[in-house]
């Protein structure tokens, strides 16, 4: 397979001016946006000029078919609200490159794919979630961003794009490559990550609702102030889990929409996210009750309501052997003493497509570790080499 490696480069960098924003390499493409579609249209004419069959899911994911059945390579396109060039990308270019070369040099029929709604503005890998039948079409389309969006709402700006569902068996197995979105490799001075497995990962919004009232006349007392209850369920919850996860575990509250938002009234009300992360499957459920505990015993104590929202989230999973067998030999050829086997904290697409067919992921290293910032970089040298690696594991799979 003769790779065009500046033509792999050229399209990033392609791909990456259409919502750029920001400083640096910055990226703006939210699901369902005007530029996130444009990407997608993109994509799409780019997947034509290289022999593939265009077709959006119902949902707005984007495949591009080879004429018979084939390996799926791919990510996502979507970007996170302050996102950088690679996140996604990456991966849906490297596929798109690999295919091109493919059919150029009579390699193995390889087919692509750009997921929507990875990022989750309405839920957690939304697009492979529902094309693998982890999550119902149906529960996808009443899903809400922060705005109070639907999900149906904003894919009606897809318009007359979108087709029917893309079938499971048509594929012998999914690749993805990303950016490792993490500092480990950058520290190391190693150039490729092997995925052996993805964690698991919960994901919930929290309502208290309380009293508004008057900033200057409520005596403390008195209040039932949103924000305190806030406060104080993050205060009690770090303390609650501290007996019960390890390092590698993580929990966030990411968004916080305080009601009604003004320097001299009491906050009625306040809305955040919950997630929390973690490879064993019963620490995930254990964190859920001592959050849903947690919440309803401050609720009570300050004489408040809370609304705890449907957990929706991804199981650990496990790369398949086969899949990281291909791929720690091609890391060994092209990276000798450069390479690690290692778990993935961030989720993926490849979480989902896991239950449908063999599954692999290679990392590539992230410049200070940072992502789902515009900051985020990776040296072009190593995007060079990781496309390489996944090449070479495409072919060596696809032989068998």
């Amino acid at each position: 397979m003769q790779l065009n490696e500046e033509r792999f480069l050229q399209d990033l960098h392609a791909l990456r001016a259409i919502g750029a924003a920001g400083v640096g390499k910055g990226v703006v493409r939210p699901a369902y946006s005007p530029d996130d579609i444009a990407a997608r249209d993109w994509l799409a004419e780019r997947m034509r000029e290289a022999g593939l069959e265009v077709q959006f899911d119902p949902v707005g994911s984007l495949f591009g078919l080879a004429d018979q059945p084939s390996i799926l390579v791919g990510s996502h396109s979507d970007s996170q609200p302050e996102g950088g060039w690679l996140d996604g990308a990456l991966g849906v270019i490297a596929g798109l490159e690999i295919a091109r070369a493919a059919r150029e040099s009579g390699g193995p029929a390889v087919s692509v794919v750009s997921f929507q709604d990875e990022e989750g503005r309405f839920g957690v890998t939304t697009g492979s979630a529902v094309w693998a039948g982890v999550l119902e079409e149906s529960q996808a389309l009443a899903l809400t961003d922060s705005a109070g969006v639907s999900l149906e709402d904003a894919r009606a700006a897809m318009g007359s794009r979108l087709g029917p569902w893309v079938r499971h068996d048509q594929f012998s197995g999914f690749l993805e490559m990303h950016i490792e979105q993490g500092p480990v490799m950058d520290g190391t001075g190693e150039k490729i990550g092997v995925v052996e497995s993805i964690v698991g990962i919960r994901d919930r919004v929290i309502t208290f609702t309380g009293e508004q009232n008057h900033a200057g006349t409520t005596p403390m007392a008195l209040r039932k102030d949103a924000f305190q209850a806030l406060a104080g369920f993050n205060t009690e919850l770090n303390a609650r889990f501290a007996n019960v996860v390890t390092p590698q575990t993580v929990w966030t509250i990411g968004h916080v929409d305080l009601h009604p938002g003004a320097h001299s009234i009491v906050p009625g009300c306040v809305r955040f996210s919950m997630q929390w992360r973690d490879a064993d499957v019963d620490r995930l459920a254990r964190m859920e009750r001592i959050i849903d505990e947690t919440a309803q015993e401050i609720a009570s104590a300050m004489g408040m309501l809370v609304d705890l929202g449907p957990v929706l989230g991804v199981e650990p999973v496990a790369m398949a052997p086969a899949m990281r067998s291909a791929l720690e030999q091609s890391a060994q050829q092209y990276a000798r003493g450069l390479w690690r086997s290692m778990p993935s904290g961030a989720l993926h697409d490849a979480s989902n497509v896991a239950a449908l067919m063999p599954t692999g992921m290679l990392f590539v290293p992230s410049i200070g570790g940072i992502s789902h910032a515009f900051a985020e970089d990776t040296e072009e040298a190593d995007l060079v080499l990781g496309l390489r690696v996944l090449a070479q594991a495409v072919e060596a799979f696809s032989a068998g």
